[in-house]
């Protein structure tokens, strides 16, 4: 276990799948109930480090990276990365998992630049750029004003590969455009997968979070669409809480999300399992 380990960790885990392998890492205890905990675009499963310690130690924590990120392999040259390629990789991991999306104006238009922009970088074979950790560190936290310095720090770690010159970054050069990756489904198809759900959903949104960092008023507008279609369709199995924050509120300021999270744990694993 390396000087850097999160506290309570007990393993890191490498999965093999048909392009190499998924990475994880675990904490809790082995016999207890699993929690998958499912990273943001662009970070790792060390997003975690600082919120798994503080949750109920008797249940079993399995923080994975997507493919192209932290430490999981690469997808293949022309095979693209969309949510629900990651959707296969959770099912690799995990039975189950529900993932949505959002409308935008000039589809074909944005997904024509999309494929154009990973086209490019596959057929331009640059080797990956070398930086010290301080240039990455500055390059991420100006990219991303919600994250402070000991976060930046923390993904870093398991973001990037020391080579002889210096670092470089793990994730592939593809991930680049998150707009990649979107699956875009109308809002019926949305709520048709929302009354499929049968979990309990907790659903935490920090009062500063992203949504609210951005002037895109259809993006706000398709989150409180889901929020409203959770409330009225799953009714008592629906909590949603806002915490003070931002964005990065579970890695900056974990203590504001745990005691939540815990109580959620413990409430449904006393509840019955459904089918």
């Amino acid at each position: 276990m390396s000087e850097n380990a999160a506290p309570g960790l007990i393993s890191e885990l490498k999965l093999a799948v048909p392009w190499g392998h998924i990475a994880a890492k675990a904490w809790g205890s082995l016999q207890g109930p699993p929690v998958l905990c499912l990273h943001g675009w662009l970070d790792n499963a060390s997003s975690f480090d600082r919120l798994i310690p503080l949750l109920p130690q008797d249940f079993y924590y399995v923080a994975m990276d997507f493919g192209g990120h932290g430490l999981s392999s690469h997808y293949s040259p022309g095979v693209p990365y969309y949510l629900q390629t990651f959707v296969s990789e959770i099912r690799r991991v995990v039975a189950g998992g529900v993932v949505g999306g959002m409308e935008m104006e000039n589809l074909l238009t944005y997904k024509r630049r999309a494929i154009e922009h990973v086209l490019q970088v596959e057929a331009s074979q640059e080797p990956s750029h070398v930086f010290s950790l301080k240039q990455l560190l500055q390059r991420l936290l100006k990219s991303n004003s919600h994250l402070s310095e000991e976060c930046g720090e923390l993904l870093l770690q398991r973001g990037t590969t020391k080579v002889a010159t210096g670092l470089v970054l793990n994730r592939d050069q593809r991930l680049a455009w998150a707009e990649n990756s979107i699956d875009f489904i109308s809002r019926e198809l949305c709520a048709h997968s929302i009354r499929k759900l049968q979990a309990h959903v907790l659903l935490i949104k920090a009062v500063h979070g992203y949504f609210d960092s951005r002037q895109n008023y259809s993006e706000k507008e398709s989150l409180s669409f889901m929020i409203d279609t959770m409330k009225s369709t799953l009714k008592e199995q629906f909590q949603f809480v806002e915490v003070p924050g931002n964005h990065c509120v579970h890695m900056s300021e974990p203590q504001h999300v745990a005691s939540i999270i815990s109580s959620f744990l413990q409430c449904t694993h006393m509840l019955p399992a459904q089918l």
